[in-house]
C-alpha cells in the first residue's frame, strides 16, 4: 500500500499497482481533474504537480516512487486563486486555449520557490512546458509580476 499527502489530506492507496502514474490516481481516483493529461511521456508538462516542493511530471511519476510524499495540485496551490502567480496569470491574460496553463502555474510556482528574481534566461530555460498557442511573453510577464510580490512578502 502506498501512503501520499495531496494537498494537505492523508490518502493510502489500497489496491492502486504501484506502478500506477501520479496523473491517474489525481484524476480518477481522487477526482482532482486540474491536472491535465497532455502527452503521457513527460514532454508537454501538462501534468505538473508538485512532488515534496519540487514540479515534477505525473504522467510518468509512479505512485510507489512517491510513497510517504507530500504532492500539491492546482487545486491545492491556493483556496481561492490568490497565490502570487495565479493573480499574476490573470493581470497578464496570460491563457489563451487554456489547456497548458496549469502545468505551466504550477512550474512557475515551483521556480519562484527556488529563485524570486528569475532573469528572462532563467524563465525560458526552466519554463519548458509547451504552449501550443504561444503564450511565452505572457508567462514570462506573469511570472515577472508573481517574483515582485513574493519578493515583497
Amino acid at each position: 500500500m502506498t501512503t501520499i499527502t495531496v494537498n494537505g489530506k492523508v490518502d493510502k492507496l489500497t489496491g492502486v499497482p504501484e506502478d500506477t502514474p501520479l496523473l491517474w490516481v489525481l484524476r480518477d481516483r481522487l477526482g482532482l481533474t486540474g491536472t491535465k493529461y497532455g502527452c503521457g511521456i513527460s514532454q508537454c508538462g501538462a501534468c505538473t504537480v508538485h512532488v515534496d516542493g519540487e514540479a515534477v511530471q505525473s504522467c510518468v511519476t509512479t505512485v510507489g516512487e512517491i510513497d510517504g510524499s507530500e504532492v500539491v495540485t492546482i487545486e491545492g496551490l491556493s483556496d481561492d486563486g490568490s497565490h502570487p502567480v495565479q493573480k499574476a496569470w490573470k493581470k497578464h491574460n496570460v491563457p489563451q486555449c487554456g489547456y497548458c496553463q496549469v502545468g505551466q502555474i504550477m512550474m512557475a510556482a515551483a521556480l519562484l520557490q527556488s529563485n524570486t528574481d528569475p532573469t528572462d534566461d532563467v524563465i525560458d530555460s526552466e519554463m519548458w512546458n509547451i504552449c501550443r498557442c504561444g503564450t511565452y511573453p505572457r508567462i514570462r510577464a506573469a511570472i515577472k509580476t508573481a517574483a515582485k510580490e513574493v519578493q515583497s512578502k
